[in-house]
């Protein structure tokens, strides 16, 4: 049984060498590149150490006084104290999109550390307080992100990527690492938002990662033929599919640019010319391609497999897709930040447009179950709606949130005998006449909103630092994907409210419109009644 995802690269090393596992825009890189520079760079920065404060600084000059042997023996007891609460601590890896970032992942978890990926091509505002909220030791960046560097004042915590790659292996280092893990270690930490308007790390293991993978095995006929074509951002966990797969199945994974996405014309042609079997791609990557007719270009002979997750599919994009790909499974992924990959629907029967495409049963090592508002289970024969709880061995809650954490991770309500935790996701769901659940949205503010899971409250913190916003609330028109958002104080201009949420949020939590309101309107208790705010 494997315990670290790291085993299954150094098992397609021993068989595919020199088979391509990744590429970008820059080049192809083999296995076996791939495994030298990730154990290079595990070796590097598992021994690298900055002084945590000045007495260490000073330990060399003390040797005259008497009480210096104990004082050191202090001091190194405290360093080895502060080395073991740093291992902890998840590296934040600061750089674009590119092979040479998946290959930082793998040295980071070398280095028995997990890691934490920053988009650098979020607001700095944004990126700062995802720094905060991480408070890394080590940051992991390339060269071409020096500027970004510099401006935010993190040189002392950054090592960059190509210095990290030279050298040679530390085996023997390597090897310790190796022996001390276990497979409920942490294997990385990405971002959700926070209702408080911070955001927050949700930690997921090796375990979760492995599971993930042996489930693939069982239900897929993945192979060392396969490529899959990445979409999604590498801080966006359905991503882990593409950098994972290549390690257990020894195929190949390529990024495709980013900018191929806004010309299908380019898109399309280039899954084609790569020979792409496998795509992982949030729904809206698809509508675009659907929109734009895009299918109608050239065939895609070579697609066996399309994920989709994120937010729910739209059944008439959907079935273009299955009309214009017909050789392909097309498969309805359910998971959270907080659980990653937990529920998955083979879509095997017809959908008309405005029915609901389920999100299926559990994967392997998930058991997942509907609680209603008292605690109580809902049977598939009920069809009412609640709560969906999920039960697996993975997740670890959020990074230095215990409080938030115990009110998501819980002990299960439906076992009083002895410690068995679940999580809740605040999901909405049912059962349809088939035994599968469908999703109905969010029991809290939280939202899903191109690909991405999204809490309100986030823009409302943000917006609220305009002086002019004295209170802000925000809904989500799901009908036509737009997050609306509502204000009181003084009246601007809809330019100086976007260019303001522009420099604190990432694009994708942009507001659709903006709507001033003399007077909030509120319930008896005070409190801002979301419910009558009005849709248009």
């Amino acid at each position: 049984m494997k315990r670290n995802i790291l085993e299954y690269l150094e098992d397609s090393v021993k068989k595919y060498p020199d088979r391509c596992a990744y590429k970008d825009k820059s080049g192809a890189y083999t296995f076996a590149e791939v495994y030298r520079m990730a154990r290079v760079m595990g070796s590097r920065l598992g021994k690298q150490r900055k002084p945590e404060n000045e007495e260490e600084l000073k330990t060399e000059g003390s040797l005259g006084n008497e009480e210096s042997p104990k004082k050191q023996r202090e001091i190194e007891g405290q360093r080895k104290q502060g080395e073991a609460k740093d291992q902890k601590k998840p590296v934040a890896v600061m750089m674009e999109k590119s092979v040479s970032a998946i290959i930082s992942f793998l040295g980071v978890v070398y280095a028995g550390r997990s890691y934490c990926p920053i988009d650098i091509t979020l607001p700095q505002e944004r990126i700062k307080a995802l720094l905060a909220e991480l408070d890394p030791d080590v940051i992991v960046a390339g060269k071409g992100q020096e500027g970004l560097v510099r401006s935010m004042d993190l040189s002392g915590k950054t090592s960059w990527f190509e210095e990290l790659i030279r050298g040679e292996e530390d085996s023997a280092f390597l090897e310790a690492v190796r022996r001390a893990s276990v497979d409920m270690d942490a294997l990385y930490l990405f971002f959700t938002s926070g209702s408080t308007g911070t955001p927050k790390g949700a930690v997921i293991s090796h375990r979760t990662m492995i599971d993930t993978m042996e489930w693939l095995d069982e239900e897929f006929a993945f192979g060392p033929e396969d490529v899959m074509g990445n979409q999604a951002p590498l801080s966006f966990n359905i991503a882990n599919q593409d950098i994972y797969c290549p390690l257990k199945f020894g195929c190949s994974m390529v990024i495709i640019p980013t900018e191929y996405f806004a010309f299908p014309g380019k898109l399309i042609p280039f899954l084609q010319e790569e020979r792409i079997t496998s795509i992982f791609w949030a729904p809206f990557a698809l509508c675009v391609a659907a929109n734009l007719k895009a299918l109608e270009i050239c065939a895609l002979t070579d697609l066996r497999y399309v994920f989709f997750a994120g937010e729910p599919m739209p059944v008439k994009q959907l079935n273009y897709w299955r009309e214009h790909v017909l050789g392909a499974q097309f498969i309805n992924m359910y998971g959270s930040t907080e659980t990653y990959g937990t529920l998955f629907y083979r879509v095997e029967r017809e959908f008309q447009e405005g029915e609901t495409l389920p999100i299926g049963g559990p994967c392997r090592n998930i058991s997942a179950f509907v609680l209603d508002e008292n605690d109580r289970e809902i049977t598939p024969q009920s069809r009412e709606k609640g709560e969906l709880c999920v039960r697996s061995s993975g997740a670890l809650g959020y990074y230095c949130r215990r409080e938030e954490s115990g009110r998501s991770f819980v002990q299960n309500p439906l076992n009083p005998y002895y410690r068995d935790m679940i999580c809740r996701t605040g999901d909405l769901v049912s059962y349809n006449e088939y035994g599968e659940l469908l999703y109905h949205g969010r029991i809290d503010l939280q939202i899903k909103h191109l690909g991405y899971r999204i809490e309100l409250g986030e823009i409302e913190a943000a917006a609220e630092t305009l002086a002019e916003v004295e209170v802000c609330a925000c809904r989500y028109d799901a009908e036509k994907q737009r997050i609306l958002c509502f204000y009181s104080g003084k009246e601007v201009e809809r330019k100086v409210l976007a260019q303001h949420l522009g420099k604190k949020l990432p694009r994708y939590m942009m507001p659709g419109k903006y709507i001033y309101l003399e007077e909030m309107p509120r319930n008896k208790n005070g409190k801002i009644d979301r419910k009558n705010l009005p849709m248009e």
